[in-house]
């Protein structure tokens, strides 16, 4: 994992990443702990892409469950009785 504290980037502006990202994603450490991460946009761009995919793929999911009869219609009452979370 690539890392560098908050304070050399505020010393050497972004300069100090450029190095570091080559090698991939860079923590940016503040206070002792990870605060932020710096990206290439080649990888942000590959991350949404994935995040898209993953959506696209939970909903088709859904609908099959849809339409092979897995998915209940009704309430909150009635999720609430089937739970048995009744009070």
């Amino acid at each position: 994992m690539n890392s560098i504290p908050a304070q050399e980037i505020k010393r050497r502006g972004i300069a100090a990443v450029d190095d570091l990202i080559q090698t991939g994603d860079v923590h940016i450490i503040r206070n002792n702990q990870p605060q932020y991460v710096v990206l290439s946009e080649v990888r942000y761009q590959e991350l949404i892409e994935a995040q898209d995919e993953a959506y696209v793929a939970r909903v088709r999911a859904s609908l099959e469950d849809v339409k092979a009869g897995r998915v209940k219609r009704g309430t909150a009452k009635d999720l609430i009785k089937e739970l048995g979370l009744e009070d």
